[in-house]
């Protein structure tokens, strides 16, 4: 009698646990794809709209941009927090930034951090936030005064004056390389940042010093006395390099899952492939960007293709597919897009096309970056075109598996009916960071899905979906995963749901 009794009760069992833990590979999982826009401080392009705003003026502007994106189901931003060697952050390394209170030196009053307040604002719509330096620029022309604090002043020796009205940190010297390093430092230490990102500005480009080269003599005359054989251009390069390198490295020490990201000219060099034309970055620029990305010394690489896809002499495609050729530690590659490009609302269609073009090149990691937040801001037919096609579904931050492959732990989720609605809600049977949540619902036999933020605890379905024709679909089946922070999705265990 046992015998009978103990397998019905095993199979009774079974059943119960598999309606609330039925863990199923079937339920198609949410978007990945990098969705971001840069957020350029640097002569107020972007934020704050001019210097010397009230501190309530500053945060409403940061907030609507804030709010801006999460409406469009972007999921990260890229905002500027070093644009001339100061800081729109408190720092002890770098005076408050003239674009930030009108004078260099000078902190916001009433006091607050604004890359503290950007850090949380943008955590609590779901959007990463990654720091953005300009490694070497340490005056701008658009920048006023020079206060006593900036390092033009401080330490003289490490600069040049460009003929167009700028200063250069010397890539070369290792003061200059000490300091930059030591201000990445201390930004991945004291803030919860997703990610660092350095854009196109190494050497300067010549026009910065009205054609002529850059004014290093003293430096370069240094390493040949020391008994250096490089060239100068190859001793340049290598001082990059060094630098690109150590950054990587240091933040890696520090905080392993924030992200590294570079965003260079978009070519590397002329005749690469062979069709294309344009600025030599490796000898222009001495930028071997093609190194850093062929030996992983990045997560994500963005280069700036700022040109159309029929632009023969700049393809988009091509320059792309040039990129993830070079692309053999397998990092994720993430475009810049020139989303204003041509003014006006005519650029819809291109900038689709490039999205488009993008997760058919790169389909295990799709992503790319908008110059600049602008182009969303002033164009609604953009915004608009881009929310009804390729962001009209939100996406998660694509996985970056060489940081972590750890899978967090899933969530403990129930429901309850609630007169129209299904109310979800979950918790973690243990401390695991998370950093999105993914709601998932079945209506007859399509899957939907929404995300949450981190601090959300449920969620509400509807217990029907109405089709145009007035049927009512009812809601069959839910799930509830997290993801940690490093994008990686947790196991899924779908849960149906009964009257």
């Amino acid at each position: 009698m046992l015998k009978r009794i103990l397998p019905a009760i095993l199979l009774l069992l079974s059943a119960i646990f598999a309606d609330a833990q039925n863990y199923s590979n079937t339920i198609p999982k949410a978007d990945a794809e990098f969705r971001a826009a840069w957020v350029a401080t640097v002569a107020n392009i972007n934020w704050p709209s001019k210097p010397g705003l009230s501190t309530a003026e500053q945060q409403k502007e940061a907030l609507d941009l804030l709010d801006m994106l999460q409406r469009q189901h972007l999921n990260a931003v890229i905002f500027q927090v070093r644009p001339q060697a100061d800081a729109l952050y408190k720092s002890a390394l770098e005076p408050w930034s003239y674009f930030l209170t009108g004078k260099q030196g000078q902190a916001p009053d009433p006091y607050y951090d604004p890359l503290e307040f950007w850090v949380n604002a943008a955590h609590e719509r779901g959007l990463e936030l990654h720091v953005w330096l300009n490694p070497y620029r340490a005056h701008h022309v658009s920048g006023k005064e020079i206060s006593e604090q900036s390092i033009v002043n401080k330490n003289p020796e490490l600069v040049y004056k460009l003929k167009e009205g700028y200063w250069w940190l010397d890539p070369a010297k290792k003061g200059t390389q000490d300091h930059s390093a030591a201000v990445v430092r201390d930004i991945v230490k004291r803030y919860d940042i997703d990610g660092v990102h350095f854009d196109d500005y190494f050497y300067p480009y010549e026009s910065y010093n009205k054609g002529e080269d850059f004014p290093d003599n003293d430096s370069w005359a240094a390493y040949q006395q020391k008994g250096g054989k490089l060239s100068r251009a190859d001793w340049r390069r290598d001082a990059v390099n060094t630098f690109i390198k150590r950054v990587y490295k240091e933040i890696k020490a520090e905080k392993k899952h924030v992200k590294f990201g570079l965003s260079p000219f978009g070519i590397w060099r002329p005749g690469y492939p062979g069709s294309i034309e344009g600025l030599d970055q490796y000898n222009k620029l001495y930028a071997d960007a093609k190194l850093w990305l062929n030996k992983g010394w990045i997560d994500y690489f963005t280069p700036q293709i700022y040109w159309t896809v029929n632009d023969i002499a700049h393809s988009f495609p091509v320059l792309l597919g040039w990129w993830q050729s070079e692309n053999t530690m397998k990092r994720h590659l993430w475009p810049g897009l020139n989303s204003g490009l041509g003014g006006g609302d005519k650029n819809s269609d291109e900038i689709i096309n490039q999205i488009m073009i993008t997760r058919g090149m790169v389909p295990s990691s799709p992503g790319v970056v908008h110059w600049s937040i602008a182009a969303l801001t002033k164009h609604e037919s953009l915004r608009n075109d881009l929310l009804k096609g390729p962001y009209k579904k939100e996406a998660l931050v694509p996985p970056s598996l060489w940081l972590s492959d750890k899978v967090p732990t899933a969530p403990v989720y129930k429901y309850e009916l609630r007169g129209e609605d299904v109310h979800i809600s979950w918790e973690l049977p243990e401390k695991t960071e998370v950093f999105r949540w993914v709601v998932y619902a079945k209506y007859g036999t399509t899957w939907t899905y929404q995300i949450l933020n981190a601090k959300d605890r449920f969620f509400q379905y509807k217990k029907f979906m109405e089709t145009k024709d007035k049927k009512r679909i009812p809601l069959s089946e839910i799930a509830v995963s997290s993801v940690g922070r490093t994008g990686n999705e947790s196991a899924v265990a779908t849960m149906q749901v009964r009257e």
